[in-house]
């Protein structure tokens, strides 16, 4: 159902506190985070090994977490090392830990086999933090498919129709076809439309005289990350050869991180670099991308409710569908590689425990 060997996003660096308990599923797994004394982070899975209690319903005690059903007391390893009215503790009592990795102000967490969690596989998303850019931390929860916003992201010809008053622009800008190129975990998607009007959301901070080319370049790579160059110029200016003249520049972080297989959670920012002195500016750009991910939601959401009155409606293909199917065809092939992997694994296991042939 989920890519499990992968970094998914859990949270913005700031909901994880260091003298709290921060709960959160991921791919249908609860876990539980929080930071030791040292500020390091923790990541457990949510779920007592004595009763499958929640250890998010239990409390600190200094860098351990004490279960509140039956008392059982567990450290920053995940090992129980005090179990009320038992003097000595199974060696096996213990809960799950799972790699974590804070970069840039978002908090990854690797949820496959652990021996495999390299950090150089974390997506670069220096502009959170760098004194260059501005921008605000946002977070979204969907009830749907993470899939379907995937689909929304990867096809931005919606843009003058859902956004009109927010990122849209003018609705030519659905007429100028992407170039659509595969990444091997992933696709590439580039767009540009030139001599076109410029979106609300800059018009509003941004003050020029006519019309700009404008541009959307962004990776969209397993399990569900955008990262995104995208600005507008004063058309004409010689922007699509590099030279970005009087230009506002974006660089979008998006990560669509499944909760369940029909709930998401959604981390955003659009930090820009101009007016970076003036938060009025980070401030508007903000809410207006917020209001126009609140646009996506409700089209999203009505779509999913729309499908799931009849689950045997068949979508039907596009042109403009291109990156959108291409990164879909990479899901699923991540998907079977994982499920061959687990079957080989399986088989060994059951080899080595197989009993010996008896002779004859």
């Amino acid at each position: 159902m989920f890519i499990k060997n992968t970094w998914y996003v859990a949270a913005w660096d700031h909901e994880v506190k260091t003298d709290g308990l921060f709960a959160r599923t991921i791919i249908g797994v609860p876990i539980l985070m929080y930071r030791t004394s040292d500020g390091k982070l923790t990541v457990l899975e949510d779920r007592c090994c004595h009763r499958g209690a929640p250890l998010s319903m239990g409390k600190r005690e200094g860098d351990c977490v004490r279960c509140m059903y039956h008392g059982l007391k567990f450290d920053a390893s995940g090992q129980c090392i005090e179990a009320p009215a038992q003097p000595r503790v199974p060696p096996q009592a213990k809960v799950r830990t799972f790699p974590v990795v804070q970069q840039h102000r978002w908090i990854w967490i690797w949820m496959g086999d652990p021996a495999k969690a390299d950090p150089a596989l974390i997506p670069e998303t220096p502009w959170l933090d760098h004194p260059d850019w501005r921008g605000l931390d946002g977070y979204i929860h969907y009830d749907v498919n993470y899939l379907l916003i995937c689909d929304n992201l990867l096809d931005f010809s919606h843009l003058p129709f859902v956004h009109p008053t927010t990122l849209g622009g003018g609705v030519d800008y659905a007429e100028h076809p992407p170039k659509v190129e595969r990444l091997e975990d992933g696709v590439r998607i580039t767009r540009w439309a030139l001599n076109t009007e410029p979106p609300p959301f800059v018009k509003a901070v941004k003050d020029w005289n006519g019309k700009v080319d404008r541009w959307n370049i962004y990776n969209f790579t397993i399990p569900a990350i955008l990262l995104m160059d995208s600005g507008n110029a004063p058309a004409g200016t010689g922007a699509p050869e590099g030279r970005r003249v009087d230009a506002a520049e974006f660089r979008g972080c998006q990560a669509i991180t499944p909760e369940t297989e029909n709930s998401t959670h959604y981390f955003f920012s659009h930090p820009h670099n101009f007016s970076i002195d003036k938060p009025e500016v980070t401030k508007s750009i903000h809410q207006n991308v917020v209001t126009a991910f609140e646009e996506d939601r409700a089209i999203i959401s009505a779509q999913q409710k729309n499908l799931s009155l009849d689950p045997a409606f068949k979508m039907m293909p596009f042109a403009m569908d291109a990156a959108l199917s291409q990164f879909r065809w990479a899901v699923k092939r991540r998907l079977e590689q994982e499920a061959a992997e687990a079957s080989s694994a399986a088989g060994v296991t059951e080899q080595s425990i197989a009993p010996p042939r008896r002779g004859t």
